[in-house]
């Protein structure tokens, strides 16, 4: 059955998004250029993640590429306009105005995020997918910082997740010297959740952001939350923050509605509220 907020942007948008079944699936759509990222492209995706974040009917969200590539970063083309000020927006600034909102609301949105990452996600491409909850990769999908490898600071947050996903000496490795993770070694490094064939693929991401979405909405983002908070915090403002978010799904109805159900030995049906 389809949402009643379904939608979806005219096919030749740099930037799709379909809601359905409460998930909100947001395919970069440049394949020409392997999705990289514009500026039309980055207002686009900045605002479809806040919109989706902001939906009270979207209960998961699926971030994915078009075509062979996930997303390979910054639009180099573009870039170099922008070097030779010939560019409306210059690369300091679009990291400001463009990636750090994106990867801000894919990382704090009170709802679970899945990078369905079906080729090459590079710069700030792999930084997009690292900021997600779980990644499934395609067999032939691979990594690359990049950054470094074209003498830039790295940016969308990867300096944050990066270092939580792998530990910081292998976020430094990897950082510094720039190189295509296969898909095999980013399951061995947690860079992937599940890896599949590019036949598995759909169904895994379907399976999976179905799952999501149809669980404790409230819970799950209070999850990830917690979790983020108490990456950066000390215990004792750690506990205080679980105990607000425990309050918070303790008097929701999904709450409630789980408690019946053990008690009554059957399965919970959740509301997302």
């Amino acid at each position: 059955m389809t949402s009643p907020h379904a939608e979806s942007s005219p096919q030749s948008s740099p930037v799709l998004l379909h809601v359905e079944d409460a998930v909100a699936t947001i395919t970069l759509n440049r394949p020409e250029a392997m999705n990289g990222l514009d500026v039309a492209t980055k207002e686009l995706l900045r605002d479809t993640v806040q919109q989706v974040a902001d939906d009270p009917a979207v209960r998961c969200v699926v971030l994915t590429g078009s075509g062979r590539a996930f997303c390979v970063g910054q639009d180099l083309k573009e870039h170099l306009a922008g070097l030779k000020g010939e560019a409306d927006v210059p690369l300091s600034e679009t990291v400001e105005v463009h990636y750090n909102p994106i990867v801000l609301a894919l990382a704090t949105m009170a709802k679970p995020v899945v990078a369905a990452v079906n080729g090459v996600a590079a710069g700030a491409g792999a930084s997009l997918a690292f900021a997600a909850d779980f990644r499934i990769l395609v067999d032939s999908a691979g990594y690359n910082t990049s950054f470094a490898g074209v003498a830039l600071s790295c940016d969308t947050g990867s300096s944050w997740t990066l270092p939580r996903l792998v530990g910081r000496a292998k976020a430094m490795e990897l950082l510094y010297f720039p190189r295509t993770i296969d898909a095999a070694e980013a399951l061995e490094l947690g860079l992937a959740t599940q890896v599949v064939t590019a036949e598995e693929f759909p169904q895994a991401v379907g399976a999976l952001a179905a799952r999501l979405a149809a669980g404790p909405t409230v819970a799950f983002g209070s999850i990830r939350q917690a979790v983020a908070y108490a990456s950066a915090h000390p215990l004792d403002e750690s506990l205080a923050f679980e105990a607000d978010k425990m309050a918070l799904t303790g008097g929701t109805a999904d709450h409630l509605a789980a408690v019946d159900a053990f008690m009554a030995k059957e399965k919970p049906v959740f509301t997302g509220r």
